[in-house]
């Protein structure tokens, strides 16, 4: 995220406070993982907000580095495969859980490439303009990024709830905004502003509260 590490703790904890909300309208397994989503980012930002503390020089380079890989393991690592995975889990029958699941293949392919090479290949981490860069050699090129793109928002875009389909235009707008002014920074910021944007999961999940859960024992 920008500006600093405060900047990450505060968000942390607002979305910390709206993941927590939107897990107690909770009303079916099956939702639980797309609604931990808020949750998850949350920790995610608490910990670039360490990231941000070493480079600053408060935290060792050990720690540091430490930090920026837990970062990048959630971001590139998980969420690919994370993301399609919730979103087939709630989805409200077999017909559109079964078009979640080439999504869902390829956020398994990419995560297990990405996971490879930031085991296989050394972090970058620093700042630049006010925002944190994150390089890792092998995940650092277009043809990973579209397939990441098409696991974590296509999945959204193709759902059959619609409060999913505004979440993944909102996700694909905030994304190319960063691509086109911030490239450089994406996978810190594109990350940072998915969290905002998941105020849209607790609206739904708050507004469709007597319309869940679906019936997937019926359709299953």
């Amino acid at each position: 995220m920008c500006f600093s590490a405060a900047a990450n703790f505060v968000g942390s904890g607002v979305l910390g406070t709206i993941g927590v909300v939107t897990l107690t309208r909770v009303k079916h397994r099956r939702e639980l993982l797309f609604a931990s989503l808020p949750t998850l980012f949350a920790i995610h930002q608490f910990i670039e907000g360490f990231v941000w503390l070493g480079l600053d020089g408060i935290l060792s380079p050990k720690a540091t580095h430490n930090m920026g890989a837990a970062f990048m393991l959630y971001a590139q690592g998980l969420l690919p495969f994370l993301m399609p995975l919730s979103v087939l889990l709630f989805e409200p029958d077999i017909k559109s859980r079964r078009r979640m699941l080439p999504f869902l293949v390829v956020g398994a392919l990419t995560t297990l490439y990405i996971l490879w090479a930031l085991i296989a290949y050394p972090l970058q981490v620093f700042i630049e303009g006010n925002s944190i860069v994150y390089i890792n050699p092998a995940t650092n090129n277009t043809f990973i990024a579209v397939l990441y793109v098409i696991a974590t928002c296509g999945s959204l875009l193709f759902s059959k709830v619609k409060d999913m389909v505004i979440f993944g235009i909102a996700n694909m707008a905030i994304l190319l905004v960063v691509m086109a002014f911030k490239r450089y920074a994406f996978t810190s910021l594109w990350c940072a502003y998915a969290a905002v944007a998941s105020i849209i999961i607790l609206a739904y999940f708050w507004k469709s509260h007597g319309e869940r859960p679906f019936r997937y024992a019926a359709t299953a």
